[in-house]
């Protein structure tokens, strides 16, 4: 994009009272943002849902000088701006009723992801939630869509590494500006999601993580996406905010079931008494969604081979699911030495099939 542009894009983006609705329609309306800018009181007023208020708010702007600092720190940034009307700005979020007016974007090959799937839940993640985040994101990108989240700790930052280390794509929608790492303990992440996937903000350049900035992000995390799968959720979590902005957007919603007397399965739970499609595996998703996309250019999920197990090997691995088991109960159900069963489980591990949790608890990947 053109710096001229740019600068009438940040500005049309900083006008009061604009948002997400009446910037869709201005633009439908005048094609450009300098077209908006450059209309007289009548034409503006002729806009469904504009204020008067609003009018003189465009037609008296004078922020221009902002809006030039700020596009001196994107350039230095190396940032990718997409106005809404930019062939790279994704169709999917572009179709909905209030868009982001404008994205901030960073990675590599922008605009290029036909199959995006947001992946959402609790920032408090238990071993069962993050196997489960693990199965379903690392399906998804074998099989060639993209795994949407919002970057955050717990189910989110498990489904963006998850698609990563099946070599797929990630989308990242950050609830801050695009130059702020939030949480700071993701650097490493956020370098990993810019060289394979995208790294996407609303917010203007260093916007810090305000409370009110993560609904915003939940409702473009549902926008660019073709359908939204919870796992683990609170009947306060956030991510059921996501979801409801997923069914207004006309989006697939999919919920992951739990246990009854966990906290974490009371907002997936509600989810399905709600209506949501239940999820036991990568197919479910897949087969829901297949009708919307060309079923031809989505690739079959890959299934790694199943290691060789010994007979000690598989008799202790058939003892164990992915909730956290104690390796004293795991002795006593086994019935075999301790110093045998530490190093069984030892070489499990080693394997890749399952892992050492805290305090010596042990669950299925």
């Amino acid at each position: 994009m053109a710096i001229e542009q740019a600068l009438h894009w940040l500005a049309l983006k900083r006008v009061y009272g604009v948002g997400g609705v009446l910037s869709k329609r201005l633009i439908e309306a005048f094609k450009t943002p300098e077209a908006v800018f450059a209309a007289n009181e009548e034409a503006l007023w002729a806009i469904d849902g504009i204020s008067e208020n609003v009018a003189k708010n465009i037609l008296t702007f004078n922020g221009y000088d902002d809006v030039k600092r700020e596009m001196e720190k994107i350039e230095k940034a190396g940032i990718t701006l997409l106005g809404l009307t930019d062939p790279d700005y994704p169709s999917l979020l572009a179709a909905v009723d209030d868009p982001p007016l404008v994205l901030y974007a960073k990675g590599t090959k922008i605009g290029s992801d036909s199959y995006p799937v947001a992946i959402v839940g609790t920032r408090n993640i238990t071993s069962y939630g993050r196997s489960v985040t693990e199965q379903i994101a690392g399906g998804l990108a074998q099989a060639g869509m993209t795994v949407v989240s919002g970057f955050a700790r717990g189910i989110d930052s498990v489904a963006h590494q998850s698609a990563l280390t099946a070599n797929g794509r990630t989308i990242a929608v950050m609830g801050c500006g695009i130059d702020r790492i939030y949480p700071p303990e993701h650097r490493k992440l956020y370098d990993q999601v810019m060289e394979q996937g995208i790294i996407f903000s609303e917010f203007p350049m260093g916007a810090t993580p305000e409370p009110h900035h993560f609904p915003q992000r939940n409702r473009t995390i549902s926008g660019l996406s073709l359908g939204c799968v919870v796992i683990e959720a609170s009947q306060k979590s956030g991510a059921l905010i996501t979801a409801r902005f997923a069914l207004e957007q006309n989006r697939e919603v999919f919920a992951i079931p739990g246990s009854i007397f966990a906290e974490t399965s009371h907002g997936t739970h509600y989810l399905l008494q709600s209506g949501a499609k239940l999820v036991e595996n990568v197919q479910d998703i897949i087969n829901e969604l297949i009708p919307q996309v060309e079923q031809k250019k989505v690739a079959p999920v890959i299934q790694p081979p199943a290691p060789v197990l010994s007979g000690e090997e598989a008799a202790l691995y058939g003892l164990l699911s992915t909730e956290p088991k104690h390796i004293d109960r795991i002795i006593e159900e086994s019935s075999l030495e301790p110093a045998h069963v530490s190093s069984r489980l030892l070489e499990l591990e080693l394997k890749g099939i399952i892992r050492q949790s805290v305090g010596q608890n042990y669950t299925r990947v």
